[in-house]
């Protein structure tokens, strides 16, 4: 009796110590290195890199704007653009007039009713809420971990995420960069080339870019862009862009958002083919820094303009995983 009993509790302690050990393991190691909650801003906090949004960076933006000329950075929305997947969008006027006339004055007026994945179409905002990692089994919501250790339970929603929404990032006011990649090699970048550290400073050096600080924007002029609405096949199929390599290296800077003229601004396809999107989990899910993909990057790249006041707010869209709308650029 009494050798059963120890047997049935060392059973117990052996469980007890492999389900700690476990829960140990699974909170120090993740599928992209080690565990990466709770964030510098707190671990309740939903902005992430935007924190970094301070009066004293807005004010630095300003002394950057010289010419009081206002850059456009965004694309039309509209049918036949290169669009992902299973991804749509579709403007319709419901009627013409859609409503009236009204009154002795006649008032008669137009509205609008779109449809599709309006936060990642065109030019599109990665919100936090966007990419994660599955740590635990498949289908496990808990196993689903986001910025800030935030879970899939955490955030899962039908009618809009629940936590990490896009209506908690702060509004962009900022240093902004352009990286002309294509001017630097003198031609547009090719299908699944990737950007290194090497060319970033190589490029910065030729721009006369000293350096990249805290809070400051990184756009990517590859000339990919050129192909959107010519060839949306070429664009779709891949692109240039950057890898791990240089997303760690911006992460180190503590940017606030990343953009480029193409679609993903990660090269497509990964180097290692069994690798999915390992940039966009680095720098949303990891650190908290956002995206702009899908920029119209030519007026700035042909006016040589390298620094600038970079402004945007995205579409407060309660629980959405990213945003439509235009950023600009004022020099």
């Amino acid at each position: 009796m009494k050798t059963s009993r120890m047997i049935a509790v060392a059973l117990v302690i052996a469980v007890l110590l492999g389900t700690t050990a476990s829960a140990a393991f699974a909170q120090a190691t993740t599928p992209i290195g080690p565990q990466w909650w709770p964030s510098r801003w707190g671990p309740g906090d939903e902005a992430g890199a935007s924190n970094l949004m301070t009066p004293e960076k807005v004010l630095e933006a300003v002394k950057l704007i010289t010419a009081g000329k206002v850059y456009r950075l965004g694309r039309v929305y509209e049918p036949g653009m290169p669009m992902r997947g299973l991804r749509n969008y579709k403007l319709v006027i419901p009627s013409f007039p859609t409503a009236g006339p009204f009154a002795k004055n006649r008032l008669i007026f137009n509205e609008e009713f779109v449809t599709g994945e309006i936060g990642q179409v065109g030019t599109q905002f990665d919100g936090l809420g966007h990419i994660g990692v599955l740590v635990g089994a498949d289908g496990d919501l808990n196993g689903m971990r986001f910025y800030n250790g935030f879970t899939g339970a955490d955030l899962v929603s039908a009618s809009g995420l629940k936590k990490l929404g896009v209506e908690k990032v702060k509004p962009f006011f900022t240093r902004g960069i352009l990286l002309d990649m294509a001017g630097y090699k003198g031609r547009m970048l090719n299908h699944g080339e990737e950007i290194t550290v090497a060319d970033v400073r190589a490029t910065m050096a030729k721009q006369g870019i000293a350096d990249i600080r805290p809070g400051d924007v990184v756009l990517f002029h590859t000339g990919w862009g050129s192909l959107w609405m010519k060839d949306n096949a070429k664009f779709d199929a891949g692109e240039p862009g950057i890898g791990l390599e240089v997303a760690r290296w911006l992460a180190d800077r503590q940017i606030v958002c990343v953009g480029s003229d193409t679609w993903a601004t990660e090269v497509q396809p990964n180097p290692d083919p069994n690798v999915r999107g390992p940039v966009h989990q680095e720098l949303l899910t990891r650190n908290g820094i956002f995206n702009h993909e899908n920029l119209d990057l030519s007026e700035l790249a042909r006016d040589r303009v390298w620094e600038f006041a970079y402004v945007f707010v995205p579409v407060p869209l309660k629980g959405a995983t990213g945003s439509p709308g235009s950023p600009i650029a004022i020099r």
